[in-house]
């Protein structure tokens, strides 16, 4: 099943729907703002909340963690470099492993593990600039088919790749 993403176009703080297929709202992702770290909420259509989101800090690598009810259900952590292709791993609470690969920036990429797709995340469906659809394999009965947490993981692929390609504009602040 196909849902739409609009992109965080400004910064921390962004809020957005998730649409599904038809258009109805279906996910809030409330960005919190004046945070020491990113932070996201994934709330349903009544304001409760799914998940959250925030970026590790102190982390070697670029690290977010999933939480939901207090317990972290996944962490998504950029590879060590690749020169070979962009690869991040997504490490799910129950010790399974998920990868994603493709082109982050261009918002052309796979979430997969050792059973198959679980979610093909692309622009290219959408003349709007500012969309992207993320295909949930929605009959995968394990934490594949878990809508909520794979539109987290697509959040935090976003957050994670956000600075990627601004080809050192944000100058040099290590």
């Amino acid at each position: 099943m196909k849902f739409l993403v609009r992109e965080r176009l400004f910064d921390i703080g962004d809020d957005f729907w998730v649409e599904d297929e038809e258009g109805n709202r279906v996910f809030l992702v409330d960005g919190k703002a004046l945070r020491l770290r990113t932070t996201f909420e994934l709330k349903d259509t009544e304001g409760n909340e799914l998940l959250v989101i925030r970026k590790k800090l102190l982390a070697v690598r670029d690290t977010m963690r999933i939480e939901r009810d207090g317990e972290t259900v996944a962490t998504v952590r950029k590879r060590m470099f690749n020169p070979i292709k962009d690869k991040l791993i997504v490490e799910l609470a129950d010790d399974r492993e998920w990868e994603i690969t493709g082109d982050f920036l261009g918002k052309e990429y796979v979430v997969g593990d050792e059973d198959g797709p679980i979610a093909h995340i692309s622009r290219k469906w959408f003349r709007i600039r500012d969309t992207y659809a993320v295909d949930v394999n929605t009959f995968r009965q394990d934490a594949g088919g878990d809508v909520p947490l794979v539109i987290g993981v697509a959040v935090c692929v976003d957050s994670l790749t956000e600075d990627d390609g601004e080809d050192g504009e944000d100058g040099d602040d290590e």
